[in-house]
């Protein structure tokens, strides 16, 4: 499975007060040769229907006969197909699936600033979706827009100052912090990465306390890992990094066959920390890539279940479990072409400030000589005219 996002923004509209607004078309297609199976393959997962009816405001007893009447159960079996773009479930009678809808939408609207009156402000974010904070989480600290998109930076970075960025998926800024220089195809490009604490308990990061919602599935704030989007989804959908990455023990120990790997389950970006001119990107068919040359965001999906004495298929259910439902892994890099033109550009910016440089120099010392000849000269004249 290949899940591609189309970036090319549109309705791309600029303002006199030094700001753009553009929508992100989203969308996805199943490309099988870069898939380990086919879509036909069938997978066994969470019932979907059952964990949501869980945790809704239905109570227990009626989604018992919904369960029962529509014979569901807590487990199912599904075609990848059908995970992933959507099936008609039996009990609901309601389209579900992972990325039902999502081909034919998009982000936002983003409105940014275009760093035109203020270098420093490129980028980032002013508007989304026309709110300039968002409305979730009943904080103002949480509910702030930070930073930019994700997809470019202001230019000339600073190793020690995360970057930070708004991502709508899990409806929240995060910031990424500097992990190590990098050379990617003959450019030197800095990476950064999601700091452990960005899922942390509200015991260990305290910041996060206002993103902790349901007191009970979390055990009292104190559970690692995970993030629950139910005030900005409506759904019950629970957002770590694959493998519960830097997640609390409890949900290693709760489901079996997980194995947290920071080199495969971290997200990174590696960013080019001296802006590249935009027209040189334009040749090359893309604007959006100023100054992030490659990432990878991995982000993993789950939802809960727990016991029920009114739900017959949960009786015997004895804890609260964060189940995953699927992990994605969406990567990009430049291609060879914009390498090329990338380092054209940067090398003839090199060769110029060396070349300037060196005649500033020149420029200096030829000054510098002349001083020294004309000092020489006046203190030779007087000389003359004291012995005459």
């Amino acid at each position: 499975m290949c899940r591609t996002r189309y970036i090319p923004k549109e309705n791309v509209t600029f303002y006199q007060n030094h700001t753009v607004s553009f929508l992100l078309p989203l969308g996805a297609i199943f490309e099988p040769s870069k898939s380990v199976g086919a879509e036909e393959d069938v997978v066994t997962s969470l019932n979907l229907a059952v964990a949501g009816v869980y945790n809704s405001p239905t109570p227990h007893w009626m989604a018992n006969i919904l369960i029962e009447t529509s014979n569901s159960s807590l487990f199912q079996k599904r075609t990848v197909r059908e995970l992933l773009w959507g099936y008609r479930d039996p009990m609901l009678k309601a389209q579900l699936g992972v990325f039902y809808p999502y081909n034919g939408t998009y982000d936002g609207p983003y409105s940014v600033f275009t760093g035109k009156d203020d270098i420093n402000k490129v980028s980032t974010i002013d508007s989304w979706n026309r709110q300039q904070s968002l409305s979730y989480w009943n904080n103002t600290y949480c509910d702030m827009i930070n930073g930019t998109d994700g997809s470019s930076f202001s230019p000339f970075l600073d190793k020690k100052t995360p970057l930070y960025f708004f991502s709508s998926e899990i409806c929240r800024s995060v910031s990424a912090e500097f992990e190590a220089n990098l050379d990617l195809m003959g450019i030197t490009v800095y990476r950064y990465m999601l700091p452990p604490q960005t899922f942390a308990s509200p015991v260990d990061n305290p910041d996060n306390r206002c993103y902790c919602t349901d007191k009970e599935t979390t055990r009292n704030c104190t559970i690692a890992g995970v993030l629950d989007i139910k005030p900005c989804k409506g759904a019950s959908v629970f957002i770590s990094l694959p493998h519960f990455l830097h997640g609390s023990k409890e949900l290693l120990e709760l489901v079996h066959g997980l194995n947290p790997d920071p080199e495969e389950h971290s997200t990174y970006l590696d960013v080019e920390p001296v802006k590249v001119h935009a027209r040189t990107l334009n040749r090359a068919g893309d604007s959006q890539l100023h100054t992030l040359l490659r990432f990878a965001k991995r982000l993993q999906l789950n939802m809960m279940y727990g016991p029920s004495k009114d739900i017959k298929i949960l009786n015997k259910v004895k804890e609260n479990t964060i189940f995953p439902i699927l992990w994605l892994n969406e990567t990009a890099a430049l291609d060879d072409v914009t390498a090329d033109m990338i380092k054209a550009e940067l090398f003839s910016r090199i060769n110029t400030l060396e070349t300037v440089q060196i005649a500033l120099i020149s420029a200096g010392a030829v000054i510098l000589v002349l001083c020294l000849i004309g000092v020489c000269v006046v203190n030779r004249q007087r000389r003359t005219s004291f012995v005459a």
